[in-house]
């Protein structure tokens, strides 16, 4: 066995990226490796182009490392897995040498086959059994099927700044990488075209809608990929208004399907409401909710009748009639709710909606988060709390950021706030709207006051809508980063507590929202340069570990994607964990749909890279 340990910084696929490699070669003891020049002799290029083949290599053959991805003069790391890239071992971005050039010998050699993978190129590893992905050349041959397949102008866009966009958000902080194409879908069956290309060629796919998401969902894979663009099916195909639901597109925005309900009269609404232009699509991905959930619950509940799905096989199936209720069968629809498109990718889905109620919002203050955070328990405890549709915690930090970014008339107190919004006809209101005042003032709220006006109401709501753009705002050159975790309610307030106390301490400065109707938060940390990302990243790392030990979860509503998948053992345990990885390998074997998303690094894996 022979150390090994490298630093080595190259370009490839438009990813800048730092590979600091510490490894040991088990798999060489009984193969040897032979280089051959075309020219005869050998030159430094030789060297190079040996040098970095055999670090490519050694990743496919399972050693661990990290990437670093540097984007706007910062580096971040990211733990890969072994295997993932290593189709960089024969592709031109390393140096150009081929696999002609070096060989492999020895007993475990067995004939290359199919798609160009280097895994496949040595022969099958006993040690894992990651699948393999196509060659750069076999990237080509997908863009060029695709092209044929869906013509029109701008459906197959492989322009930088296209792929830039597609495979990466300002607002995220977590590992990015462009893809190798993006692809504008118009209907179900050009979504089939496309998974049966990925599928022939090995080229992994990832669905693209809002692009709200902030914990790296989208992100292209190294590579190459594939990102099916479903932004333009965006249509509402058909509202039951008897039956109290509409089919609808996954670009479909959920402000533009109450809208629409709005401006027909019809006295409905779809009350799942995330952040501002999230699409019916990445919502059911991500499991979301919002701030309704306190009365209506997330999107794991019943607001999903149906949807139709195109499976990694190119087949597409609906998961169940339009029935309000069914027991035939296990639920297969909450199956994709969640799945963050890597079980399938959805092409329709039947929305259950919710009769509008007349609503009146109300602001309390409070001297402190605890106090206000401790009312809400209460107040959900007592008979008039199915009355209350919202309850959402602005702390005193917000309310400055909100004053300061000018979107209010007249300024607020700075004091932690809880928006309430009170539902139900004008007496459930006046009833309802006395026990919480009564509820506030024993918790020591200072001021407790209704929004005079329904224009008043829904700036106050907007407000809260748009915190993150309010705390961007007020620190102008400064960045974000968002995330949110998710505790039972008794444990909130000393949740948001020790998390307020423990960011002052690392001299952080911080915004906090959350739906603490149902023990979601949100921390909105502030960061200027390097240094700072990497305390931010602390306190973040910090936050998630004390949600859950505190019997809570790493996210509320955001999901896992790159950023949240090392806690989930930690949460859901290894057998849970191993669970979701044998739904994931029996319905997408080739691991195609948006792989390196959700599933953490299996422990079998690590085991054998160590």
């Amino acid at each position: 066995m022979f150390p090994f340990s490298s630093t080595r910084v190259f370009t490839t696929r438009g990813c800048n990226l730092s590979l600091r490699c510490s490894a040991t070669i088990r798999s060489c003891r009984r193969a040897s490796y032979h280089y051959s020049s075309s020219s005869g002799r050998t030159t430094q290029d030789d060297v190079l182009r040996v040098g970095k083949f055999v670090l490519g290599s050694m990743l496919a053959m399972g050693t661990s490392y990290y990437v670093f991805q540097y984007r706007e003069h910062r580096l971040i790391p990211a733990r890969l897995e072994a295997g993932t890239t290593a189709n960089y071992a024969t592709s031109s971005e390393f140096g150009g040498l081929s696999s002609a050039h070096l060989q492999r010998s020895g007993p475990e050699l067995s004939s290359a086959s199919g798609a160009g993978s280097t895994a496949d190129a040595f022969g099958p590893s006993s040690s894992s059994s990651m699948p393999t992905y196509g060659s750069p050349e076999d990237v080509r041959k997908a863009i060029e099927e695709l092209r044929n397949a869906l013509p029109g102008k701008d459906r197959i866009q492989t322009n930088p700044d296209s792929l830039r966009v597609h495979g990466s958000s300002d607002h995220s902080y977590h590992p990015s990488c462009p893809h190798s194409v993006v692809v504008m879908a118009h209907s179900t069956d050009d979504v089939v075209k496309v998974v049966n290309i990925s599928r022939k060629y090995r080229v992994p796919i990832t669905a693209y809608g809002g692009a709200t998401s902030i914990e790296g969902h989208f992100t292209g894979f190294p590579s190459g990929s594939i990102c099916l663009d479903l932004s333009a099916m965006n249509s509402i195909l058909e509202i039951n208004e008897a039956d109290g639901d509409l089919r609808c597109q996954p670009g479909a925005k959920w402000e533009d399907i109450n809208n629409t309900l709005k401006d027909k009269g019809i006295p409905l609404f779809f009350p799942l409401d995330p952040g501002p232009g999230a699409t019916i699509g990445g919502m059911i991905g991500t499991g979301c909710s919002g701030t309704n959930a306190v009365r209506y619950g997330t999107a794991k509940a019943e607001w999903f009748l149906n949807i139709t799905v195109v499976l990694p096989s190119g087949k597409v199936i609906k998961t169940r009639q339009r029935a309000r209720k069914s027991s035939a069968g296990f639920d297969t629809t909450k199956l994709f709710i969640g799945a963050e498109g890597t079980l399938g990718i959805v092409t329709e889905a039947t929305l259950r909606l919710a009769p509008r109620v007349p609503t009146k919002v109300a602001m309390a203050q409070f001297p402190d988060v605890e106090k206000a955070v401790s009312a809400v328990q209460q107040i959900l405890n007592t008979p008039y709390g199915s009355h209350i549709q919202c309850v959402e915690l602005l702390d005193d930090h917000m309310m400055a950021a909100i004053n300061t970014a000018g979107v209010v008339d007249a300024p607020y107190p700075v004091q932690d706030t809880l928006f309430f919004k009170i539902q139900g006809s004008p007496e459930s209101i006046r009833d309802t709207s006395n026990i919480v005042q009564e509820i506030v003032q024993r918790h020591g709220s200072t001021r407790f006051e209704f929004a005079a006006t329904e224009e008043e109401a829904g700036e106050m709501w907007e407000n809260r809508k748009y915190a993150f753009f309010s705390t961007l705002a007020t620190h102008p050159g400064s960045k974000v980063w968002t995330t949110d975790v998710c505790v039972p309610v008794s444990r909130l307030p000393q949740l948001v507590y020790e998390t307020k106390e423990d960011l002052a301490k690392a001299g952080l400065k911080s915004t906090i929202v959350g739906h603490v109707g149902d023990g979601n938060f949100h921390a909105l940390i502030l960061f200027k340069d390097e240094e700072e990302l990497q305390r931010v990243g602390a306190a973040v790392h910090r936050l998630v570990h004390r949600a859950i030990q505190m019997d809570g979860t790493c996210t509320g509503e955001h999901g896992v994607g790159v950023g949240k998948t090392e806690y989930l053992v930690e949460e859901l345990g290894e057998d849970t964990v191993e669970l979701m990885r044998t739904v994931k390998k029996a319905i997408d074997p080739l691991n195609l749909f948006n792989p390196g998303k959700l599933y953490p690094e299996d422990n079998k894996d690590k085991q054998d890279m160590h």
